[in-house]
């Protein structure tokens, strides 16, 4: 049986996440649909835990609480990661990476590496901008588009190599594609002579991270790109599913 304060606490903290982190009792009203009376009184609780922090314009921001709570959580599902990793591992020969979105930025929280001498790292922990990523991509296609170009627009999408996508109408046809096929590509965008390979995952509905191989682009290439996308969303899509609420299995 649920607890509808919790409920509602969470549904303002993950309206100011999906915010890039910061938004006004306006925005966060129209994401929940809860009154500005409630909102105010569960921003309180909030902000005396320190899981919220109210900014100089009076606009609400997850707060520093959340920082270690989160770190264990990612800690978590980056140990839970692991045998998923190894099976997109086992099937691409190529190095398997789980990343999720904290704010603007994409962090990646566990991989495991290809066992070939020539191989690709992601250093766990590492942050990068979500444009120029096959991970960025997947996280934010599964997004309104006006939601997704917020966070590019206040990244700024600056240019990685000659290959990163700069502009919002280039982006939205990336992201479009993106939901077409149901996997993001990153074709040396974030670092020239690798290619990377992306898909989402889910606890449900909801996109919570991305699962991606990367590699040399000439290993990459030689891939059959749709049947190994078709094999690592069946992978994330087992991970989902030990992720997902019990009240959604």
């Amino acid at each position: 049986m649920s607890v509808q304060s919790v409920e509602r606490a969470l549904d303002v903290l993950e309206a100011l996440a999906e915010h890039g982190g910061e938004a006004g009792l306006s925005e966060i009203a129209a994401r929940t649909g809860l009154p500005y009376g409630t909102i105010h009184r569960l921003l309180q609780t909030l902000l005396a835990r320190g899981y919220v922090r109210q900014e100089s314009d009076r606009r609400y921001a997850l707060g520093g609480g959340l920082v270690r709570l989160g770190g264990i959580a990612e800690s978590m599902v980056g140990g839970w990661a692991q045998p998923y990793l190894t099976r997109m591992v086992e099937l691409s020969g190529e190095t398997a990476n789980l990343a999720v979105l904290e704010g603007d930025f994409v962090v990646y929280v566990a991989q495991v590496p290809s066992p070939r001498r020539l191989r690709m790292f992601a250093e766990v922990g590492r942050r990068v901008l979500p444009h120029s990523t096959a991970v960025g991509k997947a996280l934010l296609a599964g997004r309104a588009a006006a939601e997704a170009m917020a966070v590019f627009e206040r990244t700024g999408m600056p240019r990685r190599t000659p290959n990163t996508i700069t502009d919002a109408a280039g982006m939205l046809a990336e992201l479009a594609r993106v939901k077409e096929y149901g996997y993001a590509t990153d074709l040396g965008e974030e670092e020239l002579g690798v290619h990377c390979l992306a898909v989402p995952v889910r606890d449900g509905e909801r996109v919570v991270a991305a699962m991606s191989v990367s590699g040399p682009a000439e290993r990459i290439d030689a891939l059959d790109r749709d049947e190994l996308a078709e094999g690592m969303r069946r992978i994330a899509a087992d991970f989902g599913r030990e992720l997902a609420p019990a009240s959604s299995k």
